[in-house]
């Protein structure tokens, strides 16, 4: 089964952190896209724009209505994913606990009930 390993963290954290502790989590970035690579449970991982970059859209009334930013007064964002195949649901949490972000934030792991899209 496929799932979608949200990454959620905040803007700068890692700028923040003792030099040592950012490139350990780093690293561990690097490490674990090579275990899951070499697994065959990496299907595709992106890390997105900061919210300065991001623009929410709502409809009302049949009008869209744009606003900068992902959600009001939010210190994490959605930062990135990973969508993996794997096994079980036990798994992708064990993929997602091992995941640097998991200390300092939170990972959410969906199943992917639905796939659209040229070639699926």
């Amino acid at each position: 089964m496929k799932y979608m390993l949200l990454i959620h963290n905040r803007p700068g954290y890692v700028e923040e952190l003792p030099e040592s502790e950012a490139a350990e989590l780093l690293g561990r970035v690097d490490e674990l896209m090579k275990e899951l690579t070499e697994s065959g449970e990496l299907i595709r991982g992106e890390a997105l724009a900061g919210p300065s970059e991001t623009k929410t859209v709502r409809v009302r009334d049949g009008v869209p209505v744009v606003t900068d930013g992902p959600f009001v007064e939010a210190k994490e964002h959605f930062a990135g994913y990973l969508l993996v195949e794997c096994d079980s649901t036990e798994r992708a949490v064990e993929i997602a606990a091992s995941w640097p972000d998991a200390r300092y934030f939170a990972m959410e792991v969906r199943p992917v009930t639905h796939q659209s899209g040229p070639g699926m």
